[in-house]
């Protein structure tokens, strides 16, 4: 059986609010340190970078603003033919969109429990998929969801949800679980399952959280129980729904697919599919995703009846309150990229931010190197465990460490409060991946910045990056002083037989951890040999030649 996500993590790809008063990343940038320089064009250059500029294939601000005539061609192959948009037309329901914007969730009639707990969170004005999405879920409708980060989609698929938990029958007899949250990852689970708490504290509507890296047995306990909802990862739902002993979906009324295309990516076709199956077709679905891919599109025929689209920003461009700053890798220094995020950090952002990198082993070592020169951070990705994962998480929020080391898979969908800076060690293949990660700051209609090293192979990215920004003034090009990236390029030159040391010694508490382990394991099978050997066998819904088949594909 796949552990969930995080087999899933592609990390050679290389995925609420802010204080406004407190963003050291907008106030910092304007500075007049002479270390650093801003231009209000991306592709400015200072007198050092004009050497060799047409060797350099730099950038003109023209092409930057006004792309190139491949980008001009892919976005106009983009346009729907008449044919496409008959064919939507016939799928979807059209009629059934919302008519009138509400601007206040007082308007939206619902109950008083739902208001009161919408207040204590400071939650007044609804956000456009908000607006769009809680009439039309309250009807009933199946719905296809798409959204900017950061738009507060959590709570546009639980507040209609809640109100209508809060009219279901009750009593003993009638507990069964109405509704199910599929999610592609731990983190997201554990975030959704915090914001439907919170919207619901001041009902008696029931949650239970099923992902992996949490007690089976614990889970196992709370499902017999029969919660309203459940919010779960694809595999560890499974799981439960093979054995685990009178659970079943027979009775969910709702279905939540949220980061469908995460989930699709991450290789669950498989198991959507079979959860689908479980589900009764008299349902109500609503599905979510960044990116309406082909795969996606076969999800939506398979799962959604007449469904209505809500589509807020489309065309996928950054948050309006987001500054873009772009920093330029010149040709032959690609060595210099942990100097340069070691010189921002310490000059310039300083408190909550993310720095995201291109594989696991590229993070784990950037935190070293921060935890040596006296940097509080904490690292995220899936070598962790998910009590590591969890705790790191907690610690950023809580503003105990002021740097996150993170892969992609903390970029999709975390919406973590306060961040005012994202750092990116790299330029992501895709804009899709760019756009997610660059969206953990500026959320909720905050201010914030990402700053990118942008190398020489990465033209085409950066004039997609600029190309979909919210706002002709929302690019800058970020020049360091050489003199600088020098000084820390020396600096952690001669921190690296501490970074060795430090790798030594974790490779063999490692090893000390898995031999301890293997010894518990073995003396667990001699004293309860019985007991294991009488439990039953967990089964999966695929043979274990299916399961190897559908991982190749």
């Amino acid at each position: 059986m796949r552990d969930d996500e995080d087999e899933n993590e592609n990390e050679e790809e290389g995925d609420s609010d802010g204080d406004d008063e407190n963003n050291s990343g907008e106030d910092d940038s304007n500075s007049t340190d002479e270390a650093y320089s801003l231009s209000e064009d991306p592709l400015a250059t200072s007198e050092d970078e004009k050497e060799s500029a047409e060797d350099d294939q730099g950038l003109s601000s023209e092409e930057m603003v006004n792309g190139d005539e491949s980008t001009d061609s892919e976005e106009g192959s983009e346009a729907e033919t008449q044919a496409e948009k008959d064919r939507k037309a016939a799928f979807f329901d059209l009629e059934a969109a919302p008519k009138e914007v509400h601007n206040s969730f007082l308007e939206m009639n619902l109950s008083r429990p739902i208001i009161k707990a919408l207040t204590s969170l400071s939650f007044s004005k609804p956000t456009p998929i908000q607006a769009s999405t809680i009439p039309v879920a309250l009807l009933g409708k199946d719905i296809v969801g798409n959204a900017v980060t950061g738009s507060g989609k959590t709570a546009a698929f639980m507040i209609p949800m809640l109100e209508r938990l809060l009219y279901r029958e009750k009593g003993k007899k009638a507990a069964a679980t109405r509704c199910l949250v599929l999610t592609p990852t731990r983190e997201l689970g554990v975030q959704c399952y915090d914001v439907g708490t919170k919207l619901a504290a001041h009902t008696d509507i029931s949650f239970c959280l099923v992902v992996g890296g949490l007690s089976l047995k614990s889970q196992e306990a709370a499902l017999r129980n029969r919660p309203d909802i459940v919010i779960a990862t694809p595999g560890r739902l499974i799981d439960h729904l093979r054995n685990t002993p009178s659970f079943t979906l027979d009775a969910l009324d709702i279905l939540v697919l949220d980061e469908a295309d995460r989930m699709l990516s991450d290789g669950f076709a498989d198991e959507l599919a079979e959860i689908i199956k479980s589900c009764p077709l008299s349902r109500q679905t609503m599905l979510f995703s960044a990116t309406m891919t082909d795969s996606v599109d076969e999800l939506v025929k398979m799962s959604l009846n007449k469904p209505v689209r809500l589509f807020v920003d489309p065309k996928r461009s950054t948050a309006r309150g987001l500054v873009q700053e772009f920093v330029r890798v010149r040709a032959g220094r690609e060595s210099e990229r942990s100097a340069l995020v070691v010189a921002l950090c310490a000059q310039t952002f300083k408190h909550k931010v993310i720095i995201f990198l291109r594989s696991k082993k590229l993070a784990h070592q950037i935190r070293i190197v921060f935890s040596l020169l006296g940097m509080k951070c904490e690292e995220l990705h899936g070598d962790l465990t998910q009590e590591q994962r969890l705790r790191a998480l907690q610690q950023f929020r809580d503003g105990l460490v002021d740097y996150l080391m993170a892969t992609d898979l903390a970029a999709r969908g975390l919406d973590i409060k306060g961040v005012e800076t994202v750092i990116n060690y790299d330029m992501p293949g895709q804009l899709a991946h760019y756009l997610h990660r660059v969206g953990r700051t500026a959320r909720a209609g905050k201010k914030g910045r990402s700053v990118t090293l942008v190398g020489e192979a990465d033209r085409k990215m950066l004039k997609a990056a600029i190309k979909h920004a919210a706002g002709e003034d929302s690019t800058r090009h970020r020049v360091i002083d050489s003199d600088v990236v020098q000084k820390w390029a020396a600096r952690l030159e001669g921190l690296k037989g501490e970074i060795a040391a430090v790798l030594q010694e974790e490779k063999e508490e490692k090893q000390l951890r898995q031999a301890e382990m293997e010894l518990k394991k073995g003396e667990n099978m001699i004293e309860h040999e019985a007991e294991i050997f009488s439990r039953p066998a967990r089964t999966w819904f695929q043979s274990s030649k299916e399961k190897q088949n559908a991982e190749v594909v």
